[in-house]
């Protein structure tokens, strides 16, 4: 698999171990990071133990390598010019709202200015702070709070994610069919013209498909019968 992979610009970086973890949107962004050179940005953690250095070392160690959805990642490679993803909700009537895109346009430590590319305020600039965050539903027995740019690196997104956006052109990647009623539909009807979208289809042994698979609920259309 691996070999088969390495054929595949960017992808013979990563070992096959990682390549299984990651998700195509996941693996698309890490390519991508990987060609950069930008500004690493690190959350602020702050550890309150008395005594047991090595104690406090392996805590350490292990908070910053958690991570779960709706909470930034310990670290965050940025450049003038990375697409990002707003995590949180900042001034919806600005636009500024979770899963709005941004392109970053100025780089400091404390904040970060951006300029919107997805919605009705495309543009505008806007400053980002960092955050202190928590994730919603903790999947751990403990609350971490990390502060952080509320933020995700997106040169790529998932499909859910690209709802309600107009695109003047699309690069689909399906490693694997899609999951859900009407995906795909939401998928390919994201691009304006046909000539903007380009897909790319393989199967379990990554050897390059022509057709992929549709899901729809039938039981959807007999209820309207």
């Amino acid at each position: 698999m691996a070999n088969r992979l390495g054929n595949v610009s960017g992808l013979s970086m990563f070992s096959e171990e990682k390549l299984r973890e990651m998700s195509g949107a996941k693996l698309l962004d890490e390519i991508m990071l990987k060609s950069c050179v930008g500004v690493l940005v690190i959350d602020m953690v702050i550890l309150l133990m008395h005594g047991k250095k090595n104690m406090q070392h392996m805590i350490l160690n292990l908070l910053i390598k958690l991570r779960t959805s709706g909470l930034p990642n310990h670290r965050i490679k940025l450049k003038v010019g990375t697409p990002i993803m707003l995590m949180r909700n900042l001034d919806q009537s600005d636009g500024l709202c979770n899963g709005t895109r941004l392109i970053v346009t100025r780089l400091a430590s404390h904040v970060s200015e951006a300029k919107i590319i997805s919605g009705k305020n495309i543009g505008n600039l806007f400053y980002i702070p960092r955050m202190s965050m928590s994730p919603s539903e903790s999947p751990w027995p403990f609350k971490l709070i990390r502060r952080q740019f509320p933020i995700i690196v997106s040169y790529a997104m998932t499909i859910n994610k690209s709802q309600g956006q107009s695109l003047d052109s699309v690069g689909l990647y399906l490693p694997s069919p899609v999951f859900s009623h009407g995906q795909f539909y939401v998928a390919i009807s994201r691009v304006t013209t046909k000539s903007g979208l380009k897909i790319l289809i393989h199967d379990k042994e990554n050897v390059p498909c022509s057709i992929t698979t549709n899901v729809v609920y039938k039981e959807v259309f007999q209820s309207l019968c």
